[in-house]
């Protein structure tokens, strides 16, 4: 249901009036439009083909007869529900397992709802037919855009110093320091006893007790910003016990604590606060007689340039490839051995044929928050990447057991794309027995070209697969009048094309290929296409439940 011929748009104005038990489809969901009209009225005023309920006049054609169903009315509405499992032996949530009813912004999955509408079904004994597990429509794009957001990155902390491990220098110079006071004391300490880390240390020899400045070492300028908070972290031993020492600040002076010195490794601190716009470090070690070691020296202020990495493409693909998967597995097994068929994928491609992605399909700018490009982050091609393959490769691995259907629309008015479905579910077929079935949704006009109808089963039943009629309504306001309404004639036309698509169904899908039809709604007041800016009939029932012409035409297609 999308484009070419002319296309009737439905706005989101109109979409946001459908009453709460519609089947939700999205604005860009279209129904294909002939210019003129192709067929003409058989004339049929009061169709004699009323008797009977479809599951079984359709049993002999076909094993499943189907209808979109939403939780609201099966829940509330004692005629929406009789007409249902009247006429109906399995049913499709329009909404409740899609991943945007499911996920919670936060990943959560709730399945709720969905479980309370399988409960009703099961009770009145309706199989279930699982739709969808991946499709770019009514998604929680805001989780799925959260997963691959690009990632804070911490604060850095930068060292102003320059060399305090002393590893620049030679002999007893150390680039970056200046001995001030008994530069005869300052030397390279070596090996591991006198290193903590790499090659060498600050080794310091005070021959006597004395003023703890005698013995002094400054380091090279460094810029501060006045009134901002530095700590000095350096780590220091000495040979024996009852080593003393203090640091010193430049050029206005600051001075420390006194440390007590032990004979192993361990770190000291001191902050302070600039007093300049540049500043030094000194290593006061003249108070007491002894052997020292210092190693390490830094000077840190506040923490700064904290920002975001995007993510890599590599690192995007994993991520969705992963929460696909999880959808996938997580669904399946959840309603293992109820429900035993999936729409695995939906609606892939984009008119002309080409697999939906970012380079050929634009999320509408209202749609931000619900559409996501599985394609755009997994792979297109037909390669071992491509996001069809794989999500028809988990859904076999989470439960072999059940059937597994890829579904799109316009297959019946897009010979292009027709045979893009049918080139894909062979390359992912020459992959493994994945894909089990094809659904065509078939949301068409009273006038849809019936060559196409014809063209569209013939090539899909050549795969030998299994065939659906997915989500079928017959739109008849195709001048989409605000005061529409129905006369005879369009409504013997709508039977028509109903006649129509039941006949070429049975003529060109072996039986043995005949999955079922499934028609997207009960009642015309419950259509996702029946809405106040364009009133229309597309179904088979009628505002107060009971039957149509199209249910006679309908019927009269399985003779």
């Amino acid at each position: 249901m999308k484009n070419s011929f002319q296309i009737l748009r439905l706005s989101i104005a109109g979409m946001c009036l459908l009453c709460v038990s519609a089947c939700k489809k999205q604005n860009f969901d279209n129904v294909q439009v002939p210019d003129i009209p192709l067929i003409t009225s058989t004339g049929i005023t009061n169709p004699a083909d009323t008797a009977g309920v479809l599951k079984t006049l359709t049993a002999g054609s076909f094993t499943n007869m189907g209808m979109a169903v939403t939780y609201q009315p099966m829940l509330n509405n004692a005629k929406y529900l009789a007409t249902v499992k009247t006429h109906a032996n399995i049913v499709t949530f329009g909404n409740e397992l899609k991943e945007g009813s499911v996920v919670t912004n936060t990943g959560v999955y709730n399945y709720t709802t969905a479980d309370a509408l399988y409960d009703i079904c099961a009770a009145n004994g309706l199989q279930v037919y699982g739709h969808t597990l991946v499709w770019h429509s009514q998604q929680n794009s805001t989780y799925l855009n959260s997963l691959i957001a690009a990632v804070p990155t911490s604060p850095v902390i930068t060292n102003v110093l320059a060399n305090g491990g002393f590893e620049l220098g030679s002999g007893n110079s150390f680039t970056n320091w200046s001995a001030y006071n008994g530069s005869a004391s300052f030397s390279a300490g070596s090996g591991p006893d006198e290193v903590r880390t790499g090659n060498r240390s600050l080794k310091v020899t005070v021959a006597a007790n004395g003023q703890a400045y005698a013995v002094q070492l400054a380091s090279d300028l460094f810029a501060t910003t006045v009134g901002t908070t530095y700590t000095m972290t350096f780590y220091i031993k000495a040979a024996t016990a009852g080593g003393k020492m203090r640091i010193s600040t430049g050029t206005t002076a600051q001075y420390s604590a006194d440390y007590n010195v032990t004979t192993s490794w361990a770190p000291y601190t001191y902050t302070f606060a600039a007093k300049d716009a540049e500043t030094r470090v000194l290593i006061d070690i003249g108070y007491a007689a002894n052997t020292y070691f210092v190693d390490d020296v830094t000077v840190t202020g506040p923490a700064s340039g904290s920002s975001s990495r995007e993510l890599t493409a590599a690192e995007k693909t994993t991520i969705i490839d992963n929460e696909m998967k999880r959808y996938i597995t997580t669904t399946i097994q959840h309603y293992a051995g109820k429900i035993k068929v999936w729409d695995v994928v939906n609606e892939p491609f984009i008119n002309n044929g080409a697999v939906r992605t970012n380079t050929n399909y634009t999320i509408p700018t209202a749609n931000a928050n619900s559409e996501f490009l599985y394609a755009q982050y997994i792979g297109s091609n037909y390669d071992q990447n491509n996001y069809v393959l794989k999500a028809f490769q988990y859904a076999k691995a989470a439960d072999p057991t059940v059937l597994r259907f890829i579904n799109d629309y316009n297959l019946e008015t897009s010979k292009a794309k027709a045979d893009s479905m049918v080139a894909l579910v062979n390359f992912i077929n020459k992959q493994g027995a994945l894909v089990d079935g094809i659904g065509t949704q078939m949301h068409i006009a009273y006038n849809t070209p019936h060559v196409g109808i014809d063209y569209a089963f013939k090539a899909l039943a050549a795969t030998g697969l299994k065939i659906r009629i997915s989500e079928l309504d017959v739109v008849v306001n195709t001048s989409k009048s605000a005061t529409y309404v129905p006369s005879i004639t369009i409504q013997n036309l709508q039977a028509d094309m109903y006649k129509y698509v039941i006949q070429s169904y049975l003529k060109n899908v072996p039986a043995t290929q005949r999955y079922g039809v499934t028609v997207w709604g009960v009642a015309d007041t419950d259509s996702w296409l029946n809405v106040s800016a364009s009133p229309d009939i597309p179904l088979l029932f009628d505002k107060n439940y009971s039957k149509k012409y199209a249910f006679a035409g309908f019927i009269q297609g399985l003779k």
